[in-house]
């Protein structure tokens, strides 16, 4: 699906150093180190695919977000899931249309099957969808196309990507092969819940996107909660990276954080307290038997381990 309709876009000159690059993840206020820096600046000037693994929430599609934003393209976004196919993912053909055209040739009185058969299969009657969009773009205007959440698909999916991947275009049976003026920025994601075929990430310069140490999330939260008060915002995260060293069913990602900081910002709240973590800790955990457990005793003990390893900070 694209985030393109109806937009004027300003195209802006890629970044021209690592230094640059962090410059303009800064101007997005996308806190990131030198390591991903650098390899989305090498993704850039070599024109490869970016292949992000990592946890859920940890920021790998919020990075084509940003690249989208900070260089004036517009985002194409494929949303993989289980039984992804081609019909939805590449090209369609509008059947409707094309038998209205059949119709419409019967009742003229056309004779000519090959004729008829080069009109209903004309780019005229060509519904595009991400894949195709995305190789479309005519030179000067290549998007970024996010492929997200890869791991969802099955291998034969990631199979039909090689073409694209390696060669920016997309084979039609009945057209022929549409390649890409300029290619696309291509960033991959995948939550690693199935590996990823070796043949597919060769095509790709590959970085893993981790949970944020306490100062870099303190930082997030400082850019994308200003409301949240700085005393606070240092419980959030020292609670957050606390549970993430706790055998959880699903640790909470940078997403959940932020969500979490607003909700108590909302909440007029100033510090956290057993009774406002309970009350809001649905917005950080997902799943109930961790919800439990942080609800028992041992979130009690977490709470006060906290506020006291703070105090010593301060």
């Amino acid at each position: 699906m694209s985030d393109s309709t109806d937009r004027t876009y300003a195209y802006k000159s890629l970044p021209r150093s690592i230094e640059e690059t962090l410059e303009m993840l800064e101007s997005q206020s996308y806190v990131a180190d030198r390591a991903l820096a650098t390899v989305l600046y090498l993704s850039l000037k070599m024109h490869r695919p970016l292949f992000l693994e990592g946890e859920a929430g940890v920021g790998k599609t919020e990075i084509a977000k940003v690249l989208s934003q900070a260089l004036g393209r517009p985002l194409i976004r494929l949303q993989c899931y289980e039984g992804l196919d081609v019909s939805s993912a590449v090209y369609e053909w509008n059947y409707p249309a094309q038998m209205l055209e059949i119709r419409l040739a019967e009742a003229t009185g056309e004779t000519d099957r090959e004729s008829i058969e080069q009109g209903i299969f004309s780019e005229r009657y060509l519904i595009k969808r991400p894949v195709l969009e995305a190789v479309s773009a005519p030179a000067g205007a290549a998007p970024v196309f996010l492929i997200d959440e890869l791991d969802r698909t099955d291998e034969a999916f990631e199979a039909f990507l090689l073409e694209i991947l390696s060669d920016n275009q997309v084979t039609i049976p009945e057209i022929g092969t549409i390649k890409a003026a300029e290619p696309p920025i291509v960033v991959i994601t995948t939550n690693r819940t199935r590996e990823i075929h070796d043949a597919l990430k060769r095509r790709c310069l590959y970085h893993w996107v981790d949970y944020p140490d306490a100062a870099t999330e303190l930082e997030i939260i400082r850019r994308k909660v200003p409301g949240c008060n700085a005393a606070l915002s240092a419980e959030v995260v020292a609670y957050v990276q606390k549970l993430r060293e706790m055998e959880l069913f699903k640790n909470p990602g940078v997403a959940e954080t932020i969500d979490w900081a607003n909700a108590l910002t909302e909440l007029d709240r100033m510090a956290l307290d057993p009774k406002t973590v309970s009350d809001t800790i649905g917005t950080l955990l997902k799943y109930q038997d961790d919800i439990a457990r942080i609800e028992g005793s041992e979130g009690r003990k977490l709470l006060e381990e906290i506020k006291s390893e703070l105090a010593v900070t301060q």
